[in-house]
């Protein structure tokens, strides 16, 4: 799979020359499964995202727990694609990554290039995004975290996020709803202004 970096890109579309200092940035949608990366790449992207989800089956329901997302019929296997352009000389390309830890194998290769990352998180299931955390955590790989505000789910304040997840002071804590196009842009945004201030 080829690594989108931070150079300027020769081309954007076939045929056609990029415009001069034109920069895409590759950003990973991480979480637990079930949380909402699917719907959130799906939401901002400005092309039909590419999307590798597949029916649950009852092999895996032993290992998918369905807490929360009794309503959840399918599985990210490999990686959700979307592409969003913030400027005229700026785009970000998305990676969903699967979230059960079967499929972890993934991750790896899905990093490679990544220059910053969204952890998604449900409150009801808050753990679930610990494992997310602590790979990029150890990787030394810019992160926001997302909580993302389903109906009906008592609400918490990014601060108490924060503590609950122990997060390193001057990681950001935004609220989202990843069903809409505004907030996930938000959320990107977030991402790409604390990547600017990280010391290069």
């Amino acid at each position: 799979m080829a690594s989108v970096h931070s150079e300027p890109l020769t081309d954007r579309r076939p045929g056609a020359g990029a415009p001069s200092g034109f920069t895409a940035l590759k950003l990973l949608v991480a979480g637990g499964f079930g949380v909402g990366k699917t719907t959130l790449v799906e939401s901002v992207s400005e092309i039909r995202p590419l999307r590798t989800e597949e029916p649950l089956t009852e092999a895996s329901r032993p290992v998918d727990r369905l807490d929360g997302v009794e309503t959840k019929t399918t599985t990210t296997v490999a990686m959700d694609f979307g592409r969003i352009s913030l400027r005229d000389d700026l785009a970000l390309y998305l990676f969903g990554t699967p979230g059960q830890d079967r499929f972890w194998f993934v991750w790896d290769e899905l990093a490679t290039g990544a220059l910053g990352a969204v952890v998604l998180a449900d409150t009801r299931r808050l753990a679930d995004c610990f494992a997310a955390v602590d790979y990029f955590e150890s990787r030394g790989i810019p992160f926001v975290v997302a909580v993302n505000c389903f109906d009906g789910v008592r609400s918490h304040t990014p601060e108490a996020v924060s503590r609950a997840l122990d997060l390193a002071p001057g990681t950001p804590v935004v609220l989202c709803d990843a069903r809409s196009r505004e907030s996930g842009k938000d959320v990107l945004i977030t991402l790409v202004e604390h990547v600017a201030r990280r010391p290069v």
